[in-house]
């Protein structure tokens, strides 16, 4: 298992610098000039010229990346171009809105798509069943955007049961701070149950169909404990690695969903970046989501020895 941590680490570090790379080579490559932008509609191209020289647009591309990795390899993720601050004390201010985001959407959605996945292997053909499976069409086929103006519609504008926008700090109370998460969190949410609840639904019919289930419900033992105990444990594997790679649902749900809520967290900091062309802050955003990312991902991969101990030998 140390041997197995380790390596994944070390494939960690080649990710991470593959990722960097292609993203620095993108962004520099694609149309659009932060200096004028910078300059303004009116300003001449002595005056775009001098702003490039100042800010280093002028070097060459590999002059530009070898100048940003190595502060990078030094924990600098650089100077916004705008703002003139530093990229992570910017990505360290945005923290907070995007981290309560996030739990709050796994704290509904992996509970929520469990259960849902449970009942319909179990209740398979019935109403219940088709109602779930109608559930996860629709967190597919609605784009987030839609689902969000929908919810502050019915919720907030109609019913005026919670806040239309905006974030309340988690220091100014719990209470306050949890209204203000609902919303986007069911938006947020939706699409993750429909994936985490159909792969469950599927993994759960193929194990209830083994015999040590038929066996354990001849012997009489409850439903709760033939699911839960017997069936769920048993196609945890691939509900897990769902749940992981659905991550990346998450990542690119927070950009859409602060955008639409008007949360302040790290997805608006990465949106107002890109269109300012402010390269430091899309290159610095874009690493600490791979991060993540692959750092999850490696936890799941560790948590299958709990799952499943056949796995350790």
């Amino acid at each position: 298992m140390i041997a197995y941590a380790l390596r994944r680490l070390a494939s960690l570090v080649v990710v991470m610098a593959l990722v960097g790379i292609c993203v620095f080579m993108l962004l520099h490559l694609a149309p659009g000039d932060p200096a004028a932008i910078i300059a303004g509609d009116n300003a001449s191209p002595a005056q775009i010229a001098a702003i490039r020289k100042n800010l280093g647009l002028d070097d060459t591309i590999f002059v530009q990346f070898w100048r940003w990795a190595t502060a990078v390899l030094s924990g600098d993720f650089g100077v916004s171009i705008f703002s003139n601050a530093p990229v992570g004390m910017l990505i360290m201010q945005r923290l907070e809105p995007t981290v309560s985001l996030t739990l709050a959407t796994l704290l509904f959605a992996v509970p929520s798509a469990l259960l849902l996945g449970v009942l319909s292997a179990w209740m398979v053909g019935t109403t219940i069943d088709r109602m779930a499976m109608a559930v996860s069409v629709l967190g597919f086929a609605a784009p987030t955007f839609v689902v969000g103006y929908v919810m502050i519609y019915v919720f907030a504008i109609t019913l005026k049961w919670l806040p239309v926008q905006g974030y309340a700090p988690f220091a100014n109370g719990i209470g306050d701070w949890a209204r203000h998460l609902v919303l986007p969190a069911l938006t947020l949410g939706l699409a993750y149950v429909a994936l985490i609840a159909r792969i469950t639904r599927a993994t759960m019919l193929d194990v209830l169909s083994e015999d040590y289930i038929r066996t354990a419900k001849a012997k009489g033992v409850e439903t709760r404990s033939v699911l839960m105990k017997h069936a769920l444990r048993n196609a945890g594997v691939p509900v897990v690695t769902v749940i992981g790679i659905g991550i990346a649902l998450l990542i690119g749900g927070v950009v859409v969903t602060e955008t639409v809520f008007n949360i302040p967290g790290i997805g608006r900091l990465v949106v107002d970046a890109i269109s300012k062309r402010d390269y430091p802050i899309i290159q610095g955003v874009i690493l600490v989501f791979s991060a993540v990312y692959v750092i999850i991902n490696l936890l799941v991969d560790l948590s299958y020895t709990l799952i499943d101990p056949r796995i350790r030998y």
